[in-house]
């Protein structure tokens, strides 16, 4: 009962929160995919099956039922706002945990998860089930009984951005290109071909968790990235320095070196809407980062997969 009171508050605050769309702006995400989209980036103990059995809910309705199913142990919940303090009052007393996570919008730093997450199965297979009728309508529209554009048309509307490499014949693929956008401003993530020389490097991007493009780089907004998590939207890039048996003035060029890049690579993820990770082999590596540049805090991983 008190989960539910505090679901029904929410659901008033996500009413008042929601604002119409305004002429000339994209159109909002479904809100089943955007609620199977903020639940991939969190740990579940049930591979994710009740949050795809709670999708089409609204949020806090979600979260009330699936929240016994999230690995507590792994997931920190602070009340950044002050809001669910004052939620959590009276006789509608909840575990705060509870209202951060149902709450409209995910406030920075509220919901702070433990190592990497990889995607629960479910939702996994949700999304790319939603990606794959949104590419290839007819074959979803087939297996509805209703007729579909044709691939070939969809292939003739979509422009051919980048030239297919020699002796391949097959890319992954890739997101629709955003109506009004220019390529030199391009936020569609566009599988290409790894920067050869590094072999290391390039296996180390390739087994990130819930990589969507192994065996490739993305390019998005002008810049190669090493690897993409399309589901919650992550961009990553790796570092694979030996940092811990380089000299201190070493060290501290690499150091130097590393975070304008990070930053600007940080920047160019968010402004197409993604989020950005660094995966570097040791802590000592990490530390020295984020050390130098506590604005990179939480976006910096160590790759126990490499």
């Amino acid at each position: 009962m008190r989960l539910r009171a505090c679901a029904a508050l929410l659901l008033v605050l996500t009413a008042c929160a929601a604002t119409p769309p305004s002429p000339g702006r994209p159109t909002a995400r479904p809100p089943r995919i955007a609620n199977l989209q903020r639940a991939a980036a969190l740990p579940w103990t049930d591979g994710g099956r009740c949050v795809v059995r709670e999708a089409s809910q609204p949020w806090p309705v979600l979260a009330e039922q699936c929240y016994q199913f999230l690995d507590h142990e792994r997931i920190e919940f602070h009340d950044t706002t002050g809001r669910c303090a004052v939620a959590s009052a009276g006789a509608a007393a909840v575990g705060v945990g509870f209202c951060v996570l149902a709450a409209p919008e995910i406030v920075v730093g509220a919901v702070i998860v433990i190592g990497v997450v990889v995607v629960a199965v479910a939702i996994k297979e949700a999304l790319e089930a939603y990606e794959f009728r949104h590419l290839y309508p007819e074959e979803a529209a087939a297996s509805r009984g209703t007729k579909g554009a044709p691939r070939e048309t969809v292939a003739k509307r979509r422009p051919k951005l980048e030239p297919e490499p020699a002796g391949r014949d097959w890319q992954p693929p890739v997101p629709p290109v955003p109506v009004g956008r220019s390529r030199r401003d391009n936020c569609e993530p566009i599988p290409v071909n790894h920067r050869g020389g590094n072999d290391p490097h390039n296996k180390c991007a390739d087994k990130i968790p819930s990589n969507s493009f192994p065996g490739w780089d993305v390019f998005v907004n002008g810049k190669h990235f090493d690897a993409l998590q399309l589901t919650t939207r992550v961009l990553w890039e790796v570092k694979t320095d030996n940092f811990d048996t380089f000299s201190d003035f070493l060290q501290g060029q690499v150091i130097r070196d590393q975070v304008p890049e990070m930053r600007i690579e940080r920047d160019l993820a968010r402004a197409c809407g993604f989020d950005f990770r660094v995966g570097v082999r040791s802590e000592e590596h990490k530390e020295a980062l984020e050390e130098a540049a506590p604005d990179l805090k939480g976006s910096i991983v160590v790759m126990d997969w490499c």
